[in-house]
């Protein structure tokens, strides 16, 4: 489920940058996305 957000969010970002759509909206998602990634990683360990 995770994964699926994720990909979802990088989907939305480079549509973003390609079309130039809510574009400050759409990189703050990115990087709470990296976040949780990070977060997630973290706590396997």
């Amino acid at each position: 489920m995770l994964w699926t957000i994720i990909g979802l969010i990088l989907l939305f970002w480079f549509a973003g940058l390609l079309l130039d759509l809510a574009g400050g909206l759409i990189h703050i998602l990115l990087v709470v996305a990296i976040v949780i990634l990070i977060v997630k990683m973290v706590k396997r360990l």
